[in-house]
């Protein structure tokens, strides 16, 4: 048989067919256990709210108030094990917070659970709600099975009234217009349960389940932060490593090569004096690439500040350059290290173009702003492989931009921004 042969469901079944689906039943029963299950959540979360805030001035009260967050947020995990059973909306759990040893640190821990606070504010909003959606749905249901009935026991009451809802009729035919009118709210009975089962999803799904997004960005931006100061920690390590270690044996070891030199100056060994030379040579050109090797990975002046930093590299490059540094505080490490690197580049850059450059460091709106003016040729550009775009790639790893204005003859401004931490 296909599908086109399927009977159709009768009237009947189309119009009462809903009050019999288990979908139906599910949200009938979502609205009549969550109910008293939200107040007295909420009425169990406010008393020791309150108590914990009345014990503020003594440790305890602290303790009382990561308690009572963790209960909140127990509650939220019951709240959506029950939307996952009868509503079949299932969200995957908030993180546990990170716990560190001491009663202290889990109860700052606790205090500081952003999904408990969320569970809180999920029972606040989800009261007036919940008690709306029981009332509506519990008065539906009595007054259409009592009006629904009422048309046949109209002839055995002697009053030919009920006592609830005063429904009462002195004929039959209004009993029977009674009765429709309680056929009516039963037929609506399961659009008005799903109207307020909807709203509740909305709400478990918002508040209940994992953080919303603002804070996953947050968070991975702190990962990457820490991402990004680790490699910089592990770069200074084989920095120290090389200087202390190989950059050390090789200074020894051109020493060592510089007496035997001069020992053997006076003898007449053309072929030995020959491989002296050339092993002098060879040390030494492979201490100048070390100590440059080290120098790229964290310069030495970096450890002073930022500010010295970028005056002894104008310093030392032989450029006409002007730095002007004012931060109010000093930036992580390793933002200070990719703020080096790109004003390194943007000097290379402005001494290829010609014309002295000002070179202005500050702190705005949070964001570290370097700024790199010349008085070049202009005509500078984003071009993929150049120079100013290995810059780009090196501040997009820390959320950072760069903007290059350079009309044609100049002059060019070069503008990198770095987000700073919180």
């Amino acid at each position: 048989m296909t599908s086109l042969d399927l009977p159709r469901p009768g009237p009947l079944r189309r119009v009462f067919g809903p009050l019999a689906t288990r979908d139906f039943r599910a949200e009938y029963l979502w609205l009549w256990l969550t109910a008293p299950l939200t107040l007295l959540s909420l009425l169990t979360f406010l008393v020791f709210l309150a108590v914990g805030l009345t014990l503020t001035p003594i440790a305890l009260g602290f303790v009382v108030l990561a308690g009572t967050v963790l209960h909140v947020r127990g509650m939220g995990a019951v709240h959506r094990r029950l939307a996952r059973a009868l509503l079949g909306t299932s969200v995957p759990p908030p993180r546990r917070p990170r716990l560190k040893p001491g009663l202290g640190h889990w109860a700052k821990a606790r205090i500081g659970d952003p999904a408990g606070w969320r569970a809180a504010g999920y029972l606040l909003l989800r009261l007036p709600l919940g008690l709306a959606g029981l009332l509506t749905v519990a008065v539906a249901t009595l007054y259409g099975l009592a009006a629904t009935t009422f048309a046949f026991f109209w002839f055995p009451l002697g009053e030919r009234q009920l006592p609830v809802f005063d429904i009462r009729a002195g004929h039959w035919p209004g009993a029977l217009a009674w009765s429709a009118s309680g056929l009516l709210v039963l037929v609506a009975l399961p659009w008005v349960t799903h109207a307020f089962a909807s709203l509740d999803r909305l709400l478990v799904v918002g508040l209940l389940g994992e953080r919303v997004l603002s804070e996953r960005v947050r968070d991975l931006e702190t990962s990457r932060a820490s991402a990004v100061e680790d490699a910089a920690l592990r770069l200074r390590r084989i920095e120290r490593d090389l200087h202390d270690g190989a950059q050390a044996q090789l200074v020894a070891l051109a020493m060592k090569l510089g007496l035997a030199k001069d020992e053997l100056a006076d003898v007449d060994l053309p072929q030995v004096k020959a491989l002296i030379d050339a092993a002098h040579a060879n040390a030494k050109q492979a201490l100048t690439e070390l100590r440059d090797l080290a120098r790229g990975i964290h310069p030495a002046a970096l450890d002073a500040g930022l500010d010295v930093a970028l005056t002894t590299l104008v310093a030392t490059s032989g450029f006409d350059a002007r730095v002007t540094v004012d931060l109010p505080r000093r930036p992580p490490p390793s933002l200070e290290t990719i703020a080096y690197f790109s004003a390194a580049e943007l000097l290379t850059n402005a001494a290829k173009h010609g014309g002295p450059a000002l070179v202005t460091v500050a702190e705005e709106r949070g964001f570290l702003r370097l700024v790199v003016h010349d008085h070049g040729t202009g005509g500078a550009t984003l071009t993929p492989g150049g120079g100013l775009a290995g810059v780009a790639e090196r501040l997009r790893t820390v959320d950072g931009e760069l903007a290059v204005v350079s009309p044609p003859g100049g002059p060019t401004e070069v503008t990198a921004r770095i987000p700073l931490p919180r």
